[in-house]
């Protein structure tokens, strides 16, 4: 499992990053509130989630520890799969969706 990425940015796009760590292109999909974090053409480090299905491998980067734990935690809602989640982390900020959870 990969649970962090330090690297160069390569590329950035609003649903997701390229970051060269040791000569391999990562690339790593991302909300619009990580894209909103990153600074243009430096040294990043994100905190990735791996989902490795059988027919895909998908790996999600997030600025910020608490929000891959809110994606973790949307991933174990019956129903809500990545693309929903990541689409949630995108249109909330992470701790408004864990207030939103916690008033049902």
């Amino acid at each position: 499992m990969i649970a962090q990425l330090q690297g160069k940015l390569v590329e950035k796009n609003l649903t997701d990053v390229v970051i060269d760590c040791g000569g391999v292109g990562y690339f790593v999909e991302i909300s619009l509130h990580t894209y909103s974090l990153i600074p243009d053409g430096e040294l990043i480090k994100l905190f990735t989630f791996m989902q490795v299905r059988e027919d895909s491998q998908r790996l999600f980067g997030f600025m910020e520890k608490s929000e891959r734990e809110v994606f973790k935690l949307l991933l174990s809602v019956s129903g809500i799969g990545a693309s929903t989640a990541r689409t949630m982390l995108s249109s909330l900020e992470p701790r408004q969706i864990a207030c939103a959870i916690c008033r049902g």
